[in-house]
């Protein structure tokens, strides 16, 4: 297999296919594709196809050789999906009716990736949980219908085998095993009563053939987690109201579901929210990312035992590699957007690297590199992308021109074991230096605020090193520099230094072009107010202070919001 990894970029200006590392080049083979209203595109999961949306026009082309082998006209496709095999492409557009069409037309179509060929269509008239679901052998299909979840077999998308219809299902998640198949139903409770996660074996969906069940108190929302192999998964929740009375905008929680119908609730040994929740590749441990900043992250075992902490520290993401014996630790958003590198089973920290800005961060096929991102419409400046080397070495960068915005940045996808584990060593690899500009360390104060003593306040401060649960976490250096933050901070407020900074106003970096159309300006004007609401949101949380569930659920809706303006100003 050839070293260099292809990946295509998004942007204003269309779409680009490149390769690399270890050397950087555009394709050459395909593209690029030069237009304005490309918004869309995707790999399938084994990396053969590639699919996007120029306009009103859908597009599959195979990576074997870069050729089209599909062009679908009069699209108003707004999300694509492939199913696990790359045999079907299916896509949702906007559900509409007219006073011709009442009923209006089917709005989900599924599509084979070899030709484009219409095999079926569905209507299903809401944005969530648009995307049918499939076992990884694509034996099983299946979807939710109002509140019932239906089943199809081998393909035949006319006939509904079986339906699970005797709970109200809010949400499901099927398993990636191959063979014997499990699903798992969020369904909801009753006012007062709790809610539960039920974990079935297909096709026994009678209400007392659930292998497991878990309860939890109203969980308005649930994200299911499975590990590779289908074996065990994990459920957050999260609710918008506390009906214990314990915090008014309520809560999360992270629980443990396993096919031996063993369940369990994961503790946290800090109070705050619960940032990314990732299982390790080799499906023995999991990893998580919570409370108030800075944030913890730790590593599970299956008996939801700690193992590990990395300690405290300005992040909010994790991500293992393919391969799981590598793990990034970053901190985006207003987190620095400083990345760190962790050798998973030596347990120590191998490289590090800052990238201010940062939208988006992924792993590359091979395990060894990674890129991060600042695209569009989060900032509209500074766009461009970064590859990286484990180690922290910047292998290569690539900045949007100013008239251009970035939106999105991929790697092809490849199937498993198609790279071996890679070999981690110490070893520094030479790197570019980047070609931006460093960004100045000091805070911004305001005319008002200048020339006036200030507290100075540092993520640092409370941060907890990295080591084994029970063992003494502070170290006789961490102590000794905790005394001088401490007497620092006395001898400040001595001085009568304890005057606080006062702050600028925030808003979002998101600019909006208004069209001309009054509905559609009234909806951009509702989303850039959103959008400066949790620029300010973030703002508090990036400075230590403790944010409810309902104001982080407006952080994470972000994407969503974000994904809206791009569509609303094409």
């Amino acid at each position: 297999m050839a070293s260099a990894i292809p990946f295509a970029a998004r942007s204003s200006g269309g779409i680009t296919l490149n390769v690399g590392p270890p050397v950087f080049n555009e394709l050459g083979q395909y593209g690029p594709v030069q237009s304005k209203t490309c918004k869309l595109m995707l790999f399938s999961p084994d990396g053969q196809y590639f699919a996007f949306v120029d306009g009103s026009i859908l597009k599959i082309v195979r990576t074997d050789n870069w050729k089209e082998v599909a062009t679908i006209q009069d699209t108003k496709a707004c999300y694509l999906s492939f199913s696990p095999k790359s045999t079907y492409l299916m896509s949702w557009e906007q559900f509409y009716v007219t006073k011709d069409d009442p009923q209006g037309k089917p709005n989900l179509n599924i599509y084979k990736s070899e030709n484009g060929e219409l095999v079926k269509s569905f209507i299903h008239k809401k944005q969530g949980n648009w995307e049918p679901q499939w076992s990884a052998d694509e034996k099983l299909f299946s979807r939710i219908v109002n509140t019932d979840v239906v089943f199809y077999e081998d393909l035949n998308f006319e006939k509904i085998v079986v339906r699970i219809n005797c709970h109200k299902i809010a949400a499901f998640s099927l398993s990636p095993n191959v063979g014997t198949y499990f699903i798992l139903c969020h369904v909801p409770g009753a006012s007062g009563q709790p809610s539960f996660g039920k974990l079935f074996k297909y096709p026994n969906f009678d209400a007392m053939q659930s292998i497991a069940s878990k309860s939890f108190f109203q969980a308005d929302k649930v994200e299911f987690y499975w590990n590779s192999k289908g074996s065990n998964a994990l459920l957050l929740t999260t609710t918008e109201v506390d009906k214990t009375g314990g915090s008014y905008y309520g809560k999360q929680g992270l629980h443990f579901v396993g096919l031996n119908g063993q369940t369990a609730m994961v503790a946290m040994s800090k109070e705050g929210p619960i940032y990314s929740v990732a299982w390790s590749p080799k499906n023995h441990e999991f990893c998580v990312v919570y409370g108030f900043v800075p944030a913890k992250a730790t590593i599970f075992n299956l008996k939801c035992e700690p193992v590990f902490e990395f300690g405290t520290g300005p992040r909010n993401s994790l991500y293992y590699n393919p391969q799981g014996n590598l793990v990034l630790l970053g901190g985006f958003g207003n987190l620095r957007g400083h990345v760190e590198v962790w050798d998973v089973t030596e347990r120590k920290m191998i490289g590090n690297c800052e990238a201010p800005d940062s939208t988006l961060l992924e792993w590359s096929p091979d395990g060894i590199h990674f890129l991060t991102a600042t695209t569009a419409p989060r900032l509209r400046i500074g766009n461009g992308y970064k590859i990286w080397h484990y180690s922290g070495a910047l292998l290569h960068e690539k900045n949007s021109g100013l008239q251009e915005e970035l939106y999105e940045v991929c790697w092809k996808k490849f199937p498993k074991y198609a790279f071996k584990d890679p070999v981690i060593t110490s070893e520094k690899v030479e790197g570019i230096a980047t070609s931006q500009p460093v960004a100045s360390k000091q805070a911004y104060r305001p005319p008002s605020a200048r020339n006036r003593p200030t507290i100075r306040f540092s993520l640092d401060d409370d941060e907890e090193q990295s080591h084994k649960p029970g063992a003494d976490s502070q170290s006789k250096a961490s102590l000794k520099q905790k005394k001088k933050r401490e007497a620092k901070k006395a001898k400040k407020l001595e001085a009568g230094e304890d005057n606080r900074e006062v702050s600028a106003p925030v808003v979002s970096s998101v600019q909006i072009n208004l069209t001309g159309d009054p509905e559609k300006d009234k909806k951009l004007k509702n989303i850039k107010k959103k959008l400066d609401a949790i620029e300010k949101l973030k703002e508090q949380q990036a400075q230590g202070k403790p944010l409810e569930i309902n104001q982080l659920s407006k952080i994470k809706g972000e994407a969503d919001l974000l994904k809206e303006l791009e569509q609303l100003q094409v």
